[in-house]
């Protein structure tokens, strides 16, 4: 094959993506092109005389001009090879080769053999194996081959080459095998199973808690720009690590200093004698690429990049962060930044203050992921007067790499923190963060504040993906995941206080305990609207004593109707409150419910209130939050009582209707695809085609511009049909009459026709249908969509005007989990009218609730389908009926293939 011909089929973009090794180190792995033959014999020239005979069975020690050109030059169609590449080299090349099925609805040939099946084969550099190397090559080429319709992967391995033969066993595949000639041959589906995914996600998870562990507990850090000069970003960075006591090695760099505040100075970082695990970079934006350099010549794990003129100044910074993150990845670093604030481990065997905040939290519970530098250093003078520890804290800046997503993944597993705090000002990925979210939130309680949330506004630093999803969709998302989404900073550190020193609640029900009949009407009020039950109120009076309230509290905690309990206490004139401060925590640190306060008004965790930790923070478990207001307290606990009831109600898994066809879905979109590559709405049949392979039968409409048609189509339905107008300008309109109902004979449709005509203007363009008159129901809407960021959305509402108005309409991210679909008919505000509302019929929900799952399903199988709407289905006691539908597909550059694969975000596109 000539150049020529590989260039007839082009790899897609998404093929080429950078990975994240397990041990925590970057690499990049793309197609294979013609011009990478000198890397290729290059790569062959280190790769060991054993390591060649496991490829090729025999001794094999050059490749030849004709092999080069045959592994080189691919059709990216039925011959697919990929690369490896770190520092500029070759490490790695893994390829198939096989026959690809005939497009849906073509002939297959019969000279085809095995069409759908490929040999897939994988050599490492000796060097970088044990790395997790073919197992990414194998999911990418798997990924690969699914797009290009490969079915079953084959491989040839000989029995002694056991790291290959583990390879693929540890995929989670379906393995059968076989054994002639002295090889064994492995077989397998590349059909993503669960099981194969969750091997996937298990590895991801190990890999990114391993890059970011590195940055946490470096045994020496490099300063690269500190200065003698004071009031300077260097001087800083060196006097917070010395002065905060860290426990490794400091090193700075300087090039025109001797030394820095009493260290040695070296003028790159390669003059460094040691190692050098993490770099602290403060350098000028336009010095940051040479330092990227020096730093991978040198070995060091990650960069802190505290510089700014990135992203957040305009065009040519974006380029700039660019440049750098896809710079780093090539050498195997991990960045942190740009324009961060650095990050803090507080554990006393590491003590790292690598930030430009000289104030280090207490050691605590919380580990805290937040993106600006400016609120960064806010949010840490707000912890520290609050009594609030932290375990980690990472400000990340514009978040061109390192994301809260790698964060979420070293937490899980990081037994110092049991609370995940997050500021989030984009979400670069949150189908991944999703993902981890909903894994993470089972084991540690995660509270998040999200920034422009009804703008959908991100900083100018943040390069993200447009989202086509509404808001509510968003919040959606966090509660699928179990994340307690909050406000206000304030609130987040109201709910943090509670779940990193508190028990969590077992419902609903709590009890007022106060010595202020007021504030405890107040509180009353403020459970109520919040959804909290009050199922016991004591005043104790002004003049209560320690003694009181210690009863009173003992008798709340005991009251098996009680799930957590609020005390409030405003002190006489001239009375400190101590008796009872002892009290409390004395009940708090015994108590397995909750006990939340409004004590002298004080914010946080009062020293009065604190239980001694014995790991060595401020406020041990036990200790009581204080509210400054009872209202806050309440809405703190209200929001803890909802995660706590998503902890104990776990959705389960994804139920997938029985009677579903996706290939023939799948086939029909293709060919629609393929007469329309700009995409198309779906015409009639079309459409109840779709709707059909996923059981949803689409009842017939039939479009008519005439009396006689109309008449024409009433007889041929059967009569007691419909005649109705479906643009949106009618449908939209309550005001306006657009549907004349129990159609029985000729006469009675052109009494419809007149009237209706009469009564709309401009009738010719009003969309006319007739159809079958449909039992009477409560009218829904359910609609999918695919969103450019989120991947698959369903939403679930009352069909008319004021649903939209209101916008209540209930929202989830397919795929959905047993549980889903009950809870979308439940949230919206108008669902009493399914359930009897002032004595109406009561809705059969199942069928409604099966709907919804099967769109949902659909979505979640067809990325090309942009849009779908079931615009009108008419729901009742013993029916669901879908009347009106309309659906749109548009290609799709990259078909979710991160769902399938390791990928880490483009060096343009952060997660």
């Amino acid at each position: 094959m000539t150049a020529a011909d590989a260039d007839a089929h082009v790899a897609p973009r998404h093929w080429e993506a950078d990975v994240l090794l397990r041990d925590g180190r970057t690499a990049h792995i793309r197609p294979i092109r013609p011009d990478d033959a000198d890397l290729l014999v290059d790569f062959y020239g280190r790769v060991s005389d054993q390591s060649k005979y496991y490829r090729f069975f025999s001794p094999m020690p050059n490749l030849s001009e004709r092999d080069v050109a045959r592994f080189t030059q691919v059709d990216h169609v039925h011959r697919v090879a990929f690369v490896m590449m770190l520092s500029e080299r070759m490490i790695a090349l893994g390829s198939y080769e096989g026959d690809t099925p005939p497009a849906p609805g073509s002939a297959r040939s019969e000279e085809s053999p095995s069409p759908g099946v490929a040999e897939v084969a994988f050599l490492v550099e000796d060097a970088q194996q044990g790395r997790g190397i073919g197992q990414l090559l194998l999911e990418h080429l798997a990924q690969a081959g699914r797009e290009r319709g490969i079915e079953r992967f084959v491989a040839e391995v000989l029995p002694d080459n056991h790291r290959m033969i583990q390879t693929f066993r540890d995929a989670g595949y379906r393995l059968v095998s076989g054994f002639e000639d002295g090889v064994i041959t492995l077989e397998f589906p590349i059909e993503p199973t669960d099981t194969a995914i969750g091997v996937m996600s298990s590895r991801e998870h190990r890999a990114e808690a391993a890059s970011i562990e590195k940055f946490f507990n470096p045994q020496s850090v490099a300063v690269i720009g500190a200065s003698r000069r004071q009031d300077t970003v260097g001087q800083a960075l060196v006097r917070n690590l010395v002065m905060g006591d860290y426990a490794g090695r400091v090193y700075v760099v300087n090039p025109t200093a001797k030394a820095v505040s009493g260290l040695p100075a070296y003028s790159t970082v390669g003059d460094i004698p040691g190692d050098v695990d993490v770099a602290i970079v403060a350098v000028p934006a336009e010095s940051v690429q040479d330092v990227v350099l020096d730093c991978a010549a040198k070995g060091v794990h990650g960069l802190i990049i505290i510089s700014s003129g990135f992203a957040e100044i305009g065009e040519e910074g974006r380029q700039r962060q660019r440049r750098l993150v896809g710079l780093s990845r090539s050498y195997g670093l991990r960045v942190i930044g740009p324009n961060a604030l650095g990050i803090i481990n507080t554990d006393p065997r590491v003590s790292l203050n690598a930030s430009l905040s000289s104030q280090k939290p207490a050691r605590g519970r919380a580990g805290f992921f937040c993106q600006s530098g400016a609120l960064g250093t806010a949010i840490l003078e707000r912890a520290y007067n609050r009594g609030l520890g932290l375990s980690t804290f990472v400000s990340a800046g514009n978040r061109a790499d390192v994301s809260g997503n790698d964060l979420l993944q070293y937490w899980e597993e990081d037994g110092s923190t049991e609370v995940v705090l997050l500021y989030l000002e984009s979400i670069g990925n949150p189908r991944k963060f999703s993902r981890i979210a909903r894994r993470v939130s089972l084991r540690k309680p995660i509270i998040a504040m999200r920034s422009g949330r009804t703008t959908q506004g991100v900083p100018m630093g943040h390069a993200v993906r447009k989202i086509g999803a509404p808001p509510q969709a968003v919040d959606a998302m966090f509660r699928q995941a179990g994340v307690i989404q909050v406000d206000t900073l304030d609130e987040l550190f109201d709910v943090a206080q509670l779940v990193a020193h508190q028990p969590l609640p077992r419902g609903r029900r709590v009890a007022i305990v106060g010595n202020s009949d007021a504030i405890g009407l107040l509180a009353a009020d403020a459970a109520a609207a919040v959804g909290l039950v009050v199922s016991r109120s004591v005043a104790l009076g002004a003049d209560a004593t320690g003694p009181d309230f210690e009863d009173a509290l003992d008798a709340a905690i005991d009251d098996p109707e009680v799930d957590a309990v609020i005390a409030v206490y405003i002190p006489p004139i001239d009375v400190s409150g101590v008796e009872v401060a002892d009290v409390l925590a004395a009940v708090g640190e015994q108590s397995d419910k909750p006990l939340v306060s409004s004590f002298l008004g004080a914010e946080g965790v009062p020293e009065l209130l604190r239980v001694p930790d014995v790991a060595g923070s401020t406020a041990g478990r036990g200790s009581v939050p204080s509210y400054p207001a009872v209202e806050a307290a309440v809405r703190a606990l209200a929001r803890v009582v909802e995660y706590a009831v998503w902890l104990r109600t776990p959705n389960g898994p994804t139920v997938v209707p029985g009677d579903i066809d996706p290939v023939a879905a799948k086939a029909l979109v293709h060919r629609l695809l393929v007469d329309n590559p700009d995409g198309t709405e779906l015409g009639s049949q079309d459409l109840a085609a779709l709707l059909a392979s996923y059981g949803i039968t689409l009842w017939e409409a039939r479009p008519v511009s005439s009396l006689r048609e109309a008449t024409m189509a009433g007889r041929d339905l059967g009569w007691d049909v419909v005649l109705k107008a479906t643009t949106d300008r009618l449908r939209e309109r309550p005001d306006l009459a657009h549907v004349w109902r129990n159609i029985d004979r000729p006469a009675e449709m052109k009494d419809a026709w007149e009237s209706l005509g009469a009564l709309i203007d401009d009738a010719e363009s009003a969309g006319f249908v007739v159809q079958k008159n449909a039992p009477p129901g409560v009218p829904l809407s359910i609609r999918s969509m695919e969103d450019p960021l989120f991947g698959p959305v369903v939403s679930f509402g009352i069909s008319g005007p004021l649903t939209e108005l209101l916008e209540d309409r209930s929202y989830r991210i397919p795929p959905l989990g047993a549980r889903d679909p009950d809870a979308m008919t439940r949230e919206i505000k108008a669902s009493p009218m399914l359930f009897g509302y002032r004595g109406s019929e009561v809705v059969d929900i199942e069928p409604v609730e099966d709907l919804i799952s099967r769109v949902a399903q659909l979505q979640h199988d067809l990325p090309q389908i942009s849009s779908l709407e079931l615009s009108l289905v008419l729901a009742g006691a013993e029916h669901c009926t879908v009347l009106t539908a309309r659906a749109r597909v548009d290609p799709v550059a990259d078909p979710r293939s991160d769902w399938f694969v390791r990928r880490m975000p483009s060096a343009a596109e952060e997660s």
